[in-house]
């Protein structure tokens, strides 16, 4: 068990932005940073982070929460592993409670595979720089690439000894099981004997884009017609191909920077180019793009440079998961290098200055690349040439005819003139294709029966002024007590005595707002402060976490003009805290109100005497008049709300 003083050292420490920026390309807007959400497709960022109060929303999808949240949701972890990570990440040296032996049993079915490929990673590598066998044969293989020793060890390079079973036997002594090691991939049991998968290999570690280990790739060294030259992880609760790209935990700061992100096929090619000095580059491995790919270079920029060697089979792959990249809106170029070289020996030849000149000077446009290579192949066969047309439309189709009109237009009339067939056709088949992506998505958002939220929720918003339920208001509430709670109000010591003298708890209906608000208070009698909002992003219940992240995060912002001239940058600067307190109060004042004229109205029915019916009518025209002096305050009984999920 991880001390709770460890805990909040790294909550103390962690920053958020910190954080998010290792994984996607935020930009500064306002008092907040902007970004494409990194947790489902979007062409426009609905992705918010605020550094101020620690939390980052997303107002597509819905997911918010802290630096923690973000780890667990990101990474795939536990909350503990979440914690390590940071603490990593900021070297914190955790204090934790001694582990029974039961304990350590659990946290082996808990990480499981994660704590084996380390172990694994960590054994072919020091078998690579420490064996007699790993320097004969595995660091032989690598000098004769030009790899040096520094970029073996950037990489985390490995050996798996020729030995049938060198590796499970260490792995065994360590106390992994023949059963997890089967399903990493790392053994197999053959009529009752367990062999290494890898042996007599050299060993190419796959990490997530945090640096953990997915799988492995092994290529064998020996000549061998029945064996395949390279093989890979089979797919696992962590390894999944169409996820992974190579590289990419090496590569994320350099293609953040550059924007731009080279694509290459194999391992040595990202590892060449990376010691050549170019190191945005990452590795499909052999499959074509995926979503999942797209998704996580799209966290990084929008400019996909693809290179490859310009065989037959090396154009076919790259003509193959491009429409995807369209549809992403991702700027999709090509380079063929010249005839006989690869990344690899490119790089190594020319060194670092000439590969950026010579892709500088190469790059191509896809579509213009598919109709060349396309018309090439087809000739004048009509069949091959009639389904080039079918590609070619519906590759432009992809294209985001909102943001991309003109070049759609433009690809439109060059693939008319080079194909031959009439402009209106070619847009009919266009829009036929566009047509049937539109009837696909329906049908896909019916059988979710999830509607995305993401395209309505593209643009920050100003400030919605509407009439809402008292739910509505009792959150806006817990927004004001735990934002301003500190500050100055004049006749109390600050908003949070005026919130307690105001507002009636028993009023308080959503038991959520209920235990927030009184959590509020205990820790303010218990410790003679308030509680900085870090202490509700931060609240051990995740389901109060998510619930704040959403309340605190809003998109309210405000125009050029009113930055550059008043040094204004949100709407709740121009209105200040105080108006949104009044505003808030007088809500429950009002609800008070309303509830005391009901009770009056059913006493000055059932009252007998007179005299008494007299004065509780009295009472009640006093109160209809603090009824109208607040609905003249404020003009209609509005309060301001952020959208909340």
């Amino acid at each position: 068990m991880i001390s709770p003083g460890s805990i909040q050292e790294v909550l103390n420490r962690a920053d958020i932005i910190d954080i998010v920026g290792q994984f996607v390309r935020l930009k500064k807007r306002g008092a907040n940073y902007i970004a494409n959400c990194p947790f489902h497709n979007e062409k426009t960022p609905s992705f918010y982070v605020s550094g101020s109060k620690g939390i980052y929303k997303c107002f597509g999808c819905g997911k918010g929460g802290n630096v923690v949240t973000f780890i667990q949701d990101h990474e795939k972890l536990s909350y503990p592993e979440a914690i390590r990570w940071l603490a990593d990440y900021y070297k914190i040296t955790l204090e934790e409670t001694e582990r029974t032996p039961e304990q350590q049993q659990q946290q082996m079915v808990e990480e499981g595979l994660r704590i084996l490929n380390d172990f694994a990673a960590q054994y072919f590598h020091e078998t690579l720089l420490d064996s007699e066998e790993g320097q004969l044969i595995g660091m032989s293989y690598f000098k004769q690439r030009g790899f040096r020793k520094e970029i073996i060890e950037r990489f985390k390079l490995g050996y798996n000894p020729e030995h049938n079973d060198a590796f499970f036997k260490a792995a065994a002594q360590k106390g992994y099981s023949a059963e997890l090691l089967e399903k990493a991939g790392l053994v197999k049991n053959r009529m009752g004997t367990y062999h290494d998968v890898y042996r007599g290999r050299v060993i190419f570690p796959i990490q997530s884009m945090t640096g953990r280990i997915l799988g492995f790739g092994a290529r064998i060294l020996k000549s061998n017609e029945k064996a395949p030259k390279y093989i890979n992880t089979p797919e696992n609760e962590l390894y999944i191909k169409s996820r992974v790209l190579y590289g990419m935990y090496q590569s994320r700061q350099a293609i953040g920077k550059q924007d731009e992100c080279f694509l290459v096929e194999g391992y040595t090619d990202v590892i060449s180019l990376h010691q050549g000095g170019v190191e945005n580059v990452v590795a499909s491995s052999g499959t074509s793009l995926t979503e999942d790919q797209l998704r996580l270079i799209g966290q990084l920029t929008k400019n996909l440079t693809i290179l490859y060697d310009g065989d037959a089979a090396g154009v076919k792959a790259a003509l193959r998961g491009l429409d995807m990249a369209l549809g992403q809106s991702f700027n999709v170029q090509l380079v063929l290098l010249p005839e006989g070289e690869d990344p690899d020996s490119y790089v190594q030849k020319s060194g670092a200055a000439k590969f950026h000149e010579y892709v500088k000077g190469h790059k191509r446009d896809v579509i213009g690349f598919r109709l060349e290579v396309g018309l090439r192949e087809a000739g004048s066969d009509p069949v091959k040439r009639s389904k080039l047309v079918n590609e070619i439309a519906e590759s432009i189709s992809r294209i985001n005819k909102a943001e991309d009109f003109s070049l759609q237009s433009y690809y439109i009339r060059e693939a008319s003139s080079k194909l031959g067939v009439e402009e209106a056709g070619l847009i009919n088949l266009v829009n036929k294709f566009i047509r049937e992506k539109i009837e696909q998505d329906r049908r896909h958002t019916r059988k979710d029966e999830v509607l995305p939220e993401a395209e309505v929720l593209s643009s920050p918003e100003p400030e919605v002024q509407t009439k809402n339920t008292d739910e509505d208001q009792e959150w806006h509430l817990v927004r004001v007590l735990v934002e301003n709670g500190s500050q100055p109000y004049e006749g109390y010591t600050n908003v949070a005595a005026l919130v307690i003298d105001r507002v009636d708890p028993a009023l308080l209906e959503n038991a959520m707002v209920r235990r927030i608000f009184n959590s509020y208070y205990e820790y303010l009698n218990t410790n003679g402060v308030n509680p900085e909002i870090s202490y509700f992003i931060n609240y051990p219940d995740a389901t109060i976490q998510q619930r704040m992240a959403s309340l605190l995060q809003t998109r309210d912002e405000i125009s050029h003009n009113w930055k550059d001239i008043y040094g204004i940058e949100t709407l709740h600067e121009v209105a200040g805290y105080l108006s949104d307190v009044d505003s808030t109060l007088s809500y429950f004042e009002f609800k008070k109100i309303l509830i005391m004229q009901e009770l009056l109205t059913k006493k000055i029915l059932e009252e007998k005497d007179p005299v008494r019916q007299t004065l509780l009518q009295k009472k009640y025209i006093e109160l209809k008049q603090t009824e109208r002096d607040i609905v003249k305050k404020h003009g209609t009984v509005t309060f301001k709300v952020g959208r909340i999920r």
